[in-house]
């Protein structure tokens, strides 16, 4: 069972993150809540099809926001926002992540961490902390295509043994796959849900043409309908719950 101390108890220090944007208002990122989605800045991956290049490429990072003024909006809308998305770039790139979730889960909201899951072992103590309550992970395709989607060396036990915690954490998780015809096929659902065999929810998503890492992906496409439902036929034999977002 995940451990909920008492976080007054705790004893909480500055932490170092670099929050490169906020949504203070979403009714879509953290299903059940009305949440505000913080964005950290920088990853280790680059995926062509990546949306937030201001959030990924080193040369193009947006101007950081200091945490100090974030904590002071968060303490604001306490009563009014229920939880919290730590979002990114790719969040567990950041030492101090643990500490940003301890902050803000201090003032009494439940927080949501997106990650890729290239980190399983800060995913870990923050889910033993109790200071995240529901986790969503990027699944970029079947192993085999990691790399070549991800367009970085990635250590695919940690994609492995991040899949399993989150499944036997008990916490509240999704697993989401961006669709891009010229990098998956509906085949390659058959090896993707006997990753995360047994979880409660997967997301089909959409990839939509506009600013991304990759210019090249201005030409690219994503499935038909009909591949979509046939993708979604074979992962609902595998998880509890698929959607097509």
């Amino acid at each position: 069972m995940t451990k909920r101390p008492n976080m007054s108890q705790q004893s909480l220090r500055p932490c170092n993150v670099r929050i490169g944007g906020v949504q203070k208002l979403s009714l879509v990122d953290y299903p059940g809540h009305v949440a505000a989605a913080l964005f950290l800045a920088g990853c280790n991956m680059r995926c062509g099809y990546c949306h937030n290049p201001e959030l990924v490429l080193p040369e193009r990072l947006a101007p950081s926001i200091p945490v100090d003024d974030v904590m002071t909006f968060l303490k604001s809308r306490v009563g009014r926002l229920d939880g919290v998305v730590i979002s990114g770039g790719e969040p567990t790139v950041h030492e101090d992540l643990p500490e940003l979730a301890r902050t803000i889960k201090a003032l009494g909201y439940d927080v949501k961490l997106d990650t890729n899951g290239t980190h399983p072992d800060m995913v870990r103590q923050m889910i033993d902390e109790g200071t995240i309550d529901f986790v969503a992970m990027d699944v970029k395709g079947s192993l085999e295509k990691y790399v070549e989607i991800a367009a970085r060396p990635i250590d695919l036990e940690a994609i492995r043994q991040n899949v399993r915690l989150m499944i036997d954490s008990g916490i509240g998780h999704e697993f989401r796959t961006t669709i891009v015809r010229e990098q998956l096929e509906v085949e390659d659902f058959e090896k993707i849900g006997q990753l995360v065999k047994g979880a409660k929810r997967f997301a089909l998503q959409h990839f939509r043409t506009g600013t991304t890492i990759s210019p090249q992906f201005a030409r690219y496409h994503t499935f038909s309908e009909e591949e979509f439902a046939a993708a979604k036929k074979i992962m609902e034999r595998y998880v509890d719950e698929c959607v097509i977002h």
